[in-house]
């Protein structure tokens, strides 16, 4: 018999701790790959607590839990956790390893999953635990799997070649280059084990993970650009084997740990980021030095080619129009009453389908009326879905996969008839103001993205209010929503890639927002792709931000009398651009309502 409660779930992962002899176990947001989002098979946090963000941890204990989450998912985690089960802890505050420390018993024995948890996590929690007496113990297998009658089978989904066309190089130039990089090193092989690493490096995607093109694998590079490519005999396809070559050997997934066993004697280099602490320790066994350092892929990754650019900019026009199509659906239907957060989510996949080439949404889609709109990461299901009232605020977050780009896209609009209130007014418009005082800015070669991150706040923190998010995340290309190193944040723990500086051919999102808990949220997401810059008589090299994303901005809700002259000059060109190239993808009443909404003002 399936256990039904979250209560009852939480029990017997307890019994299941007891037979073992632990006191507790960590339960974090993971797979193998640390990814950001996981495949059902890995889902275990969803399946004990019931949370549904992309990011948290759980920490059971005999007569106790708590439940750790940042910013984004406050409102959430109260909604989808039960707090007599769990207390609810920021992880910006406490971590899991401070918790322990002040609430596991004095000796206490404290169970993790290797496979799922950063060496470094594990070095920390195990030295806090010390202090108490207690010992952080490695499981040999999941207890949560034990427990889980119905866990998924992890997908076994072919992997599909990603065309030269798209990608922009070839498989054999990119392992050359981390074959020089690792020689520069004095290393002799490298653990690629982040999905999107190997994608990029190989020149494969997959659908091994919902709303990402991945496929479940792991990659050992050597110095001589061979590699070693370990990936399930199912998804291999003639046409895969074919395009890897003879330079890339095709191994069972499941030899894998195998494998880091025979590079003893071997200088072999780990990213800690996404490198789990198994890796490490089965290196350590094996008598091979594992060298910390990131992984040579991830920067490459994140500097788009001029090939993935402008596919960069044909998904985001193709992209744009059936945004646009939607907006002015939303328009005339919602206030009419009947519409949902997931009928109009549904609305919204449909017309991207309908463009012929969408292969799966970048993530699921934030279809949030009214209250839910200040929860920054929501995800609506059938037991949440709220009606969309006439008279309200509506925030939809959303993008989608196609072959030659990635896109995502956040729009606010006011759902009528009535007016909006002063208050949205005047909220949205300082959210405005940032967006565009973000877009506008130029800087100088060696800017990191948290040098630039208080000119999307500034008009916000002038009238006391804040957002407890970053205001960008870097894009991938055909690959994963969010991809480092880059990001535009504010410079404090937990916010990695906010010292990276800023690179042309890197893409980010330029998203600022505000949210009033209970009432309404507001953000406004362009993506953006930072290009070099001439100005006259400039000294040194410079950069800027071209808008990719082409989509009308709501203009009910702006404060008309706020806007300085350039903000209404950029809003001006920006609307222009936007009818320019979503005109000729459009037509009757739908052309009709792009020209009204990209009217000058």
């Amino acid at each position: 018999m399936l256990m039904q409660t979250h209560e009852a779930r939480l029990d017997a992962l307890r019994k299941e701790l007891g037979r073992r002899g632990l006191d507790g176990f960590v339960v974090p947001i993971s797979d193998e790959h640390m990814s950001e989002y996981v495949g059902g098979y890995a889902q275990r946090l969803a399946w004990l607590t019931g949370f549904g963000g992309s990011a948290g941890t759980a920490v059971v204990l005999k007569d106790k839990a708590a439940m750790f989450v940042d910013g984004r998912y406050t409102v959430q985690v109260r909604e989808q956790v039960d707090g007599k089960l769990y207390e609810y802890q920021s992880s910006m505050e406490t971590s899991p390893a401070e918790w322990l420390k002040a609430n596991a018993p004095e000796g206490a024995k404290i169970g993790f999953d290797a496979w799922l948890h950063s060496r470094g996590w594990a070095q920390g929690t195990a030295s806090a635990l010390k202090k108490i007496g207690g010992e952080l113990v490695a499981v040999e297998s999941n207890p949560i799997d034990a427990v889980w009658a119905d866990r998924p089978e992890p997908s076994a989904a072919v992997a599909v070649v990603h065309t030269n066309a798209n990608a922009g190089r070839a498989s054999a130039e990119k392992r050359a280059e981390v074959a020089d990089w690792m020689k520069s090193q004095g290393v002799d092989a490298t653990v690629i084990s982040a999905l999107d690493s190997i994608a990029w490096l190989l020149n494969i995607r997959g659908s091994d993970v919902e709303r990402t093109p991945v496929a479940l694998s792991y990659v050992i590079a050597h110095d001589d650009g061979t590699a070693e490519l370990f990936i399930a005999p199912e998804k291999v396809t003639p046409e895969l084997a074919k395009h890897l070559g003879n330079a890339v050997t095709i191994r069972p997934r499941l030899d894998f740990e195998k494998a880091l066993g025979e590079l003893g004697g071997k200088k072999v280099a780990v990213d800690p980021n996404f490198g789990v602490a198994a890796i490490f320790q089965a290196l350590e066994v094996a008598g091979a030095t594992a060298i910390a350092v990131r992984d040579p892929t991830i920067l490459p990754k994140a500097i788009k080619n001029p090939v993935e650019q402008q596919g960069q900019r044909d998904a985001q026009a193709r992209d744009g129009a059936a945004v646009t199509r939607f907006l002015r659906w939303l328009e005339n239907e919602a206030p009419k009453g009947g519409e949902t957060e997931l009928s109009a989510a549904a609305q919204l996949q449909a017309f991207r389908e309908e463009t012929g080439l969408l292969r799966d949404l970048s993530f699921d889609t934030i279809s949030a009326a009214g209250p839910h709109a200040a929860i920054p990461h929501y995800k609506v299901d059938e037991e949440s879905d709220l009606p969309i009232d006439p008279g309200s605020v509506f925030l939809v977050d959303s993008g989608g996969q196609y072959s030659d780009g990635t896109t995502d896209i956040t729009r606010t609009v006011w759902i009528g008839p009535g007016e909006p209130t002063a208050e949205h007014k005047d909220r949205y418009t300082r959210v405005l103001k940032g967006h565009i005082a973000l877009a506008l800015q130029t800087f100088p070669q060696g800017t990191s993205g948290a040098q630039l991150d208080t000119l999307a706040r500034q008009f916000l923190w002038a009238a006391g209010v804040d957002y407890a998010h970053g205001t960008g995340h870097g894009v991938g290309s055909f690959l994963s929503v969010h991809e480092g190193p880059q990001r535009i944040a504010k410079p404090r723990g937990g916010q990695a890639g906010t010292d990276q500086e800023l690179m042309a051919g890197m893409i980010l999102s330029n998203e600022p927002g505000y949210y009033k808990a209970g009432h309404f949220g507001i953000r406004i997401e362009n993506l953006v792709l930072v290009e070099k810059r001439e100005i006259a008589a400039m000294e040194g090299e410079w950069l800027g931000f071209e808008t990719l994303t082409l989509v009308p901005i709501d203009r009910t809700l702006v404060d008309l009398d706020m806007l300085s002259g350039e903000d209404v000059a950029w809003w001006n060109g920006y609307h222009a651009r936007v009818l320019e190239v979503l005109a000729p993808q459009l037509s009757g009443e739908d052309l009709a309502w792009l020209e009204a909404a990209c009217a000058p003002i």
